[in-house]
């Protein structure tokens, strides 16, 4: 299992013969409005994709599943909406079934708990997209564990540090783990995801996971850069920490 970063939370999976995309957020570099309520009124997203459109259309040809973790527009924008072909089966959770149908979408798999698709058991967790209201309002959010052999990743979703975090570190002990970190942040209210603090618990739970800190300097409100998250964390753990 690879995992190749593009920006942001949109990751291209390589598990065996298949590629998965997740969270898609395709547009161009200024393309969206900004976040309101937050310190930082640039339009998103603050960079472009690392490929061209061009590069885009041949990459998406070659996906063979889709993982949408939730609807907010930077992990699931209008681009991706009109880019990622129709048909391909797409993970997501119930709440979500409703709003993707009508945007099309033929092949929707909604996880309750768990299912099988191709030999990889995928598995639905939790999370808490910010704290008090902020974080209901946030709300509903999940992650996802893919299992196939010795590989297990965990893909934490838009979540800080919580029990539901460390409840699905603790059952699922996965190799790998993809955290949304950024500590993003409106003007008012704590962060909505991973801090550098949140980050370490992750890092120092006994599951000893290797963790992939992304979801950073591309969305108005993630604070957190990856410069940042760096020296915090220090060099402790090695080759644990990956922040591409």
């Amino acid at each position: 299992m690879q995992i190749h970063f593009l920006r942001h939370a949109t990751v291209i999976l390589e598990w065996g013969t298949h590629k998965i995309l997740v969270d898609p957020m395709l547009s161009h570099k200024d393309a969206l409005d900004t976040v309101p309520n937050a310190a930082n009124t640039r339009r998103n997203p603050l960079v472009d994709l690392p490929i061209s459109d061009t590069e885009l259309t041949t990459l998406l040809e070659t996906i063979d599943a889709v993982i949408v973790t939730h609807l907010h527009r930077d992990h699931w924008d209008v681009a991706a909406q009109q880019l990622v072909p129709k048909h391909l089966p797409l993970f997501c959770q119930p709440e979500d079934v409703e709003k993707l149908t009508a945007q099309g979408f033929t092949q929707l798999i909604p996880i309750h708990t768990s299912t099988t698709w191709e030999g990889i058991r995928i598995s639905r967790t939790g999370g808490q997209h910010g704290t008090g209201e902020i974080g209901k309002l946030m709300a509903p959010v999940s992650g996802f564990v893919l299992e196939e052999g010795a590989d297990r990743l965990y893909i934490a979703g838009d979540t800080i540090w919580c029990d539901e975090v460390k409840a699905a570190l603790d059952q699922y002990q996965p190799t790998d783990t993809i955290v949304n970190a950024g500590a993003a942040q409106f003007i008012t209210g704590d962060p909505i995801t991973m801090t550098a603090e949140d980050v370490l618990q992750v890092l120092q739970h006994p599951a000893h996971t290797r963790v992939t800190a992304v979801h950073m300097e591309s969305i108005n409100h993630c604070y957190l850069t990856k410069e940042m998250l760096k020296s915090a964390i220090g060099n402790d753990f090695g080759d644990r920490l990956i922040i591409p």
